[in-house]
């Protein structure tokens, strides 16, 4: 059993190595895609285009202004006196944004009695807003505490604490799950088309004629795709670990053993698609209508599942990079055990064993 195993393992290997093209897309694509969307997916926002309408001008207020420029998020494009032109700089897209500060600004904030400074944002994309709007808030409540050493509580929390990503990079949230997005594609694709192109070759009539059994073509299919999807992956996590600063806090036997598991039942999927696909080109469309939309659309990738309709949380039940994903971040950003994500692993395990077995119960009747 073992030497038939062998044999298809090396037949696929050498196989991969003809097809050098092939080869090189499962390496090399996951890299091109994690520097490519690593950098691109982002949600920091910077060069924030900023009108400013100073009616205070006091020492206070330029220095309020100033600290919004330093903080390397906005850019100023128009200093108005009065706000009334903000309208036509909002329609015509010269600004995003707009801080207004009013005339008693600096009386107001010395004499400790409440004051405001009107900040106007551009709402038609609410992400971008949203983002803007923190920033603000984070701006004005520091530099009025180091004014007048003013906190107001009731809008702005002064000194945030933030643990595993203090500096709130949307990178070091949507890389681990990148990684999982990259790996679940790769490896349903690069199996899918296995069994396939026997199919359309005319090799799977010969193996027919060998005394093979369908689990042993099975491992055979799978065990170097596994091999190139495991470099693949080491390759991925030191990347983003030195082009992104994604920290690794936890154990690498953990993060190898949950990878594992993630790429078998990856690899599984896809062999049990190439079973009922006649055509490399059915087997390639199937992979990536499986695989590449409910990882990222219902995986937590980007989107989180809380957020979700209730049906569709139901539904990301059976997306396995729903549970990766959880256990990747826990090991990666948090480094913790298993006591942690030990219940992602355990689902992890439960898809790989079902995607196992219809794929074999599926080869079976190939053969």
């Amino acid at each position: 059993m073992i030497r038939r195993i062998l044999a298809t393992t090396v037949k696929e290997l050498l196989q991969l190595r003809r097809d050098w093209r092939t080869a090189l897309a499962l390496l090399g694509m996951p890299v091109v895609l994690l520097m490519i969307y690593g950098y691109a997916l982002s949600f920091d926002v910077t060069d924030i285009r900023l009108g400013v309408v100073d009616q205070s001008r006091t020492q206070a207020s330029r220095r309020m202004v100033e600290a919004f420029l330093k903080s390397g998020y906005f850019v100023q494009k128009a200093v108005l006196d009065d706000s009334r032109p903000l309208d036509d700089l909002f329609t015509a897209e010269t600004i995003q944004a707009a801080l207004v500060i009013p005339a008693d600004f600096a009386s107001q904030a010395s004499a400790r009695r409440p004051t405001s400074i009107l900040f106007v944002l551009d709402g038609s994309d609410s992400q971008t807003a949203n983002t803007v709007l923190g920033y603000a808030r984070q701006i004005v409540a520091s530099q009025i505490g180091s004014l007048y050493g003013i906190e107001v509580q009731s809008v702005y929390q002064a000194d945030p604490l933030v643990w595993y990503n203090p500096d709130l990079k949307s990178s070091i949230f949507l890389v681990p799950g990148l990684l999982a997005f990259i790996l679940m594609v790769s490896s349903v694709i690069a199996t899918a088309l296995a069994v396939v192109r026997e199919k359309e070759r005319g090799t799977m009539e010969s193996l027919r004629a060998t005394p093979i059994r369908a689990i042993e073509l099975l491992l055979g299919k799978t065990l170097p795709y596994l091999l190139v999807a495991s470099v693949s992956a080491a390759g991925s996590l030191f990347l983003a670990w030195a082009l992104f600063d994604v920290p690794i806090r936890g154990s690498l036997v953990w993060l190898a053993a949950v990878t594992f598991l993630f790429l078998a039942g990856g690899l599984g999927w896809g062999i049990f698609l190439s079973t009922i696909s006649e055509t490399q080109q059915l087997a390639f469309q199937l992979s990536l209508l499986s695989s590449m939309l409910p990882t990222l659309l219902l995986s937590g990738f980007i989107f989180p599942i809380s957020s979700m309709p209730k049906a569709l949380q139901i539904v990301s039940l059976i997306v396995p990079a729903r549970y990766y994903i959880a256990a990747l971040r826990a090991i990666v950003l948090k480094g913790v055990g298993p006591e942690v994500w030990g219940i992602q692993a355990v689902a992890l395990i439960i898809y790989a064993s079902i995607v196992l077995l219809l794929a074999t119960t599926r080869m079976v009747r190939s053969l």
